[in-house]
């Protein structure tokens, strides 16, 4: 039984790009915490979410751990990287020390803590394939990291349905409402909530073959969309988590339908 669940980290543990219908994103920390919800009637789950987009590892530890550790949640996720890997001055030691010291002072508390290895990026966004050594390597690192400090792992990265397209959203950097169902499912299992199992792992039916014009109109709106914009926003040193805040700072019970 779990008393309060509190996670960490950026954009993916935020939520996007999982539309909640209300003008913000619900995403797999959300679904897992009803998962946790579920699997315990008769003991309510309290639920918080620190995480901001676009904060690096580095800013994860120096403006989330402290909030999260005065919070003594039971049950704790810590999900970071893809922003230091997006940086020309990525420094894999530096990243992991950081995960290491975020999941070691959790489980210190007296929490279980879990995260996750990252998808391949390159079938979903093939022009990230100069990144996929990076990615390996915090891969290595976060399986290192939790050998180390007693946290679980769910080592998505080594599964091919997680690099599936049909799983990620239009900017091919966040999961989309599937992919984070799946994540939070995934989740649910390597926690070992009763009736949970597997079939997360399983791939998604062969999608037709897409004809070469249509892979390059799909290319080039991606690059209008999002890549343009992204790189704007980097070369003038904005981020887009600027001026946000955390989506829900204080733990409160998890809703769960018909109550």
């Amino acid at each position: 039984m779990f008393h309060r669940y509190v996670a960490i980290g950026d954009s993916t543990t935020e939520g996007m790009d999982d539309p909640d219908g209300a003008g913000g994103y619900r995403g797999w920390a959300d679904r897992f915490a009803r998962h946790v919800a579920q699997a315990q009637p008769g003991h309510p789950l309290e639920y918080a979410n620190l995480a901001i987009r676009g904060r690096t590892t580095a800013r994860i530890r120096a403006e989330q751990l402290r909030p999260a550790l005065d919070l003594a949640p039971d049950l704790a996720t810590v999900v970071a990287g893809m922003n230091d890997i997006l940086r020309g001055s990525f420094d894999v030691s530096a990243v992991a020390g950081d995960l290491f010291a975020m999941q070691e002072a959790l489980v210190a508390r007296g929490a279980t803590v879990l995260t996750f290895t990252l998808p391949d990026p390159v079938p979903v966004m093939p022009i990230a394939k100069p990144l996929r050594g990076r990615v390996v390597a915090l891969n290595a690192a976060i399986r290192k990291a939790c050998a180390d400090s007693g946290a679980i792992l769910l080592d998505l990265g080594a599964h091919p349905v997680a690099s599936d397209p049909r799983l990620w959203s239009d900017d091919r950097l966040h999961a989309n409402t599937a992919g984070h169902e799946r994540i939070a499912a995934a989740l649910a299992h390597a926690v070992g909530l009763p009736g949970t199992d597997d079939t997360w792992t399983l791939p998604l039916p062969s999608a037709p073959a897409r004809r070469r014009h249509e892979v390059l109109r799909a290319e080039l709106a991606w690059g209008r969309r999002h890549l343009l914009p992204w790189v704007g926003r980097h070369l003038r040193g904005r981020s887009s988590g600027d001026d946000r805040f955390a989506k829900r700072p204080d733990p409160a019970p998890v809703e769960l339908p018909g109550t």
